[in-house]
Order: structure tokens, then sequence, then C-alpha cells
């Protein structure tokens, strides 16, 4: 039996379908193409926004959301990553220059809503949309992190940002058949900067990932489940929907009150 067209996925429609359609509201989810452990698929964060973006895009339509989600962007800035194989880097610069493009299209065809839904911690799309808002003053541009929607520690033991307990628990909802089975796994121990002020976090500097973490990961997954990704997935969705609609219906000229 084949699977029925989803209406919100632009990618599954055909011409005649876009263009009867009435779309308020445009998503474009964004990932990154990269190393995630020893157990874990190079496109996590792919499938990662693929899920994310189609589930709450669901949610949203089935209330009555006017939107269309696109094809998600698979690369993401890797630039801490360079010496890691096949780990691709995108530059700022070049996400600016693709954000621009799919921008000026929505803005000349009129569609002035866009969410760009990040799935990769080192993408930051905030100062590039404060550049571009103020190109496009027509189009109301915002972006999140389905990642930090939710308080993790409600739902896993192990905290971690890359392959860990959250991560892996995920895919193994999603595509068990692309988790290797976790005693594969490496522990995901990562290393601590010798400068308390970078881990207070109020202090950056860019990761050296091969220095840091000898496996990829950082984050211990040895406790992940499938049960536990369902979970986590379904709450998460249940955020993205409800923002998705929001944002579908919200009149841009009185959003605050």
């Amino acid at each position: 039996m084949s699977k029925k067209v989803r209406p919100y996925i632009l990618g599954e429609n055909n011409y005649k379908d876009v263009k009867k359609a009435k779309i308020d509201l445009v998503i474009l989810p964004w990932g990154a193409t990269e190393a995630h452990n020893y157990h874990m698929p190079y496109a996590t964060d792919v499938y990662e926004a693929d899920a994310m973006a189609a589930e709450g895009a669901r949610k949203a339509h089935e209330r009555g959301a006017k939107i269309t989600v696109l094809p998600t962007i698979p690369f993401g800035v890797n630039t801490g990553q360079t010496d890691i194989p096949l780990d691709i880097n995108m530059y700022p610069s070049t996400q600016f220059a693709i954000l621009n493009d799919v921008i000026e299209v929505l803005n000349r065809q009129g569609y002035y809503k866009l969410l760009v839904l990040n799935s990769h911690g080192g993408n930051d799309f905030k100062t590039m949309l404060r550049e571009l808002g103020v190109k496009y003053p027509k189009m109301f541009l915002s972006t999140c992190n389905w990642f930090q929607a939710l308080d993790k520690s409600k739902y896993f033991e192990e905290m971690g940002d890359h392959a860990d307990e959250m991560e892996t628990s995920l895919i193994m909802h999603l595509h068990p058949h692309l988790v290797t089975p976790l005693k594969q796994a490496g522990l995901g121990k990562d290393k601590k900067a010798k400068i308390k002020a970078f881990n207070e976090k109020w202090v950056w500097a860019e990761r050296k990932w091969s220095q840091v973490t000898k496996d990829t990961g950082i984050g211990n997954p040895k406790k992940s489940t499938a049960k536990k990704g369902k979970k986590y997935f379904n709450d998460v969705t249940d955020k993205l929907g409800d923002l998705m609609y929001d944002l579908s219906k919200i009149n841009v000229q009185k959003f605050y009150k």
C-alpha cells in the first residue's frame, strides 16, 4: 500500500497542489553531516530535522495551519571538526548566502513567514536573520533549536550534547536499523577546558573536537532506549506543532501584547 502524500511537505507535492495551496508559514529544517560516536549515523542531525519538522507540521496542519516544510539542508557549521573524516563543513557565510537566496524567493512570491528549524548545535542563525530582516522588511524571520525546547533531565539520565542518551534514544525510535548495539558505542567522555570561565559557559571558544572527545560523542549513550526517544519525540513535536500553528496564524503587525 502506498503512503498518502502529506500536503504540508513540499517535496511530496506537485505543481498543481502547490499552485492552489494557501501557505502562511514556510519551515526550513537545517541539519549537519558529521560523526556521531561509533554507534550512530553521520546523518543523525538530518534524520532528526526531517522527523521533527514533519511531525510538528502534521500536528499543526491537523489543527488547520497552512504550512509547508522545505527539504532539509544537510550540511552545517563543523569548523571545529576539520580533521574528522567526512564531517562536511558549511561556513556561516555560505549559510547566509543560502538563506538569502531562499528568503529572496519567498519574499518575491509573497510567502512572508519563515521558521528555520535548527537541528545542529554548531549552527546559529540569529545574527543572519537580523541582517536579512533589514534587507527584507516584509519578512517575519524566526529560528528555533528543537533540542532546547524541553528539559532533557526529565527524560534522560545522562546529560550530553552530541550522540548522547537523548540523540541515541531518538534515532533508536526513528531509525533503529541505523543504531549499532550500544556495547559498540564509546562512552562519550569529554575533556574540560583548563580555564574555569569556559566551563561556566559565559566565555566561548570553539572546541577542537578531536582534542575534546576520543569517539566524537559528548555524553554517555549507554542508557538509551527507543521508549525514551519516543516519549521525548512526541513531547518535543507537540511544542513544535504549537509553535508552527501559532506562527501560521499570528498577525505579525500585532505580534506583541
